[in-house]
Order: C-alpha cells, then structure tokens, then sequence
C-alpha cells in the first residue's frame, strides 16, 4: 500500500521549519532588537567594527537577507533562493 504521505516528508516538513523559522528570528535580532538582539544600531556598529563598511546598511542587508530567506525556506518557496540568501 502506498501512501502520499510518509516519514519522510514529515521530517523534511520538521527540518524546513526548524531551520527556517532560526534563520527568521536571527534575522529579526539584527533589525528590530527582537530576542534578545542589538537592532541595526548596535549589529551596524559591530559590523563597522569588523570592517564591513558602511555598518548599518550592512546590518540592514544581512538582516533582510536571513529574515526573508528563513521565511521563504519555513514556507517552502523559492527554496533554491531562500537557502543562497
């Protein structure tokens, strides 16, 4: 018997969500402080910091980055995408 439905995808599902929805709230922490995290102030100066100049548009960029690709990769779309950023 066959079934659409196995261990597999249900761990699949798992692993997509766990690591999406980090990808999400790590990105969150550089924007807007959320979890215990810095907000563009305080992640763009560790940046600057490290070298990456000008800090906060790269704290910006990288908060984009990781909270968007996380969703994406929670949701299941644009997987290939959501895994580069």
């Amino acid at each position: 018997m066959t079934s659409c439905f196995d261990r597999r995808d249900l761990g699949l599902l798992l692993l997509r969500l766990g690591t999406g929805g980090v990808l999400a709230a790590h990105g969150t922490q550089k924007l807007f402080g959320w979890f215990g995290g810095h907000g563009l102030e305080g992640t763009g100066g560790w940046m600057e910091s490290i070298g990456y100049k000008p800090g906060k548009q790269s704290a910006l960029a990288a908060g984009l980055a990781e909270t968007g690709g996380g969703a994406l990769l929670a949701l299941g779309l644009a997987t290939p995408a959501a895994g580069a950023a």
